[in-house]
């Protein structure tokens, strides 16, 4: 079963629920008043009728209210269950991207990144950092690109980072801003998961 099919179960139980709890409030209301309404019908039939108009008002406004705080309490365990589940995936792509990132296809990228950083760069002055955890591959880097690459003194999780001075520019192909980015934009959506 997936999590859209979970959520919509438990919102489908609860709301089930939350309706069988008020339509018997309101079938235990009905039977006290029409009852009530039968030993008074002769003396008093006007009074009554206003009284049973004050008790099915009240009943609903009960039924409204515990629906209203069966939804409440579904959202608030809806939230947490989706906020549990996004830290889960994000935690899983930071593990995918530790495992990419000592692979060859991930010295191939940081190369292709380092040489577009360059291209836009068009000979002006540039400072390439990459992240410390990959402080091994600087000497490959700076080979098959031909660029100084200077270790970063703060940890992105892997990719580059480019400056130039210059034009004030920051060209950040880091794994830790893409992430950051993602998981700020990331949401469920009601018909499943994605990002708005």
């Amino acid at each position: 079963m997936t999590l859209e099919e979970k959520i919509a179960h438990l919102q489908e139980t609860v709301m089930t629920e939350a309706r069988s709890e008020g339509n018997a409030i309101i079938d235990n209301h009905k039977k006290a008043l029409e009852s009530l309404f039968e030993k008074h019908k002769k003396e008093a039939t006007a009074q009554s009728e206003v009284r049973i108009k004050s008790e099915t008002l009240r009943a609903r406004r009960q039924v409204n209210q515990a629906a209203a705080k069966a939804e409440t309490e579904l959202k608030r365990a809806l939230g947490k269950t989706q906020n549990e589940l996004k830290v889960r995936l994000f935690d899983e792509v930071k593990e995918l991207l530790s495992d990419f990132t000592k692979t060859d296809k991930y010295l191939d990228y940081l190369c292709s990144k380092i040489r577009e950083a360059a291209r836009f760069a068009d000979g002006e002055e540039m400072t390439i950092y990459i992240s410390p955890s990959d402080k091994e591959k600087q000497t490959e880097l700076e080979k098959r690109t031909g660029m100084t690459i200077t270790i970063s003194e703060y940890d992105f999780m892997g990719g580059m980072r480019a400056v130039i001075r210059g034009r004030n520019i920051l060209i950040d192909h880091s794994f830790q801003a893409a992430v950051d980015h993602e998981y700020h934009q990331f949401s469920f959506a009601a018909g499943g998961a994605g990002i708005e």
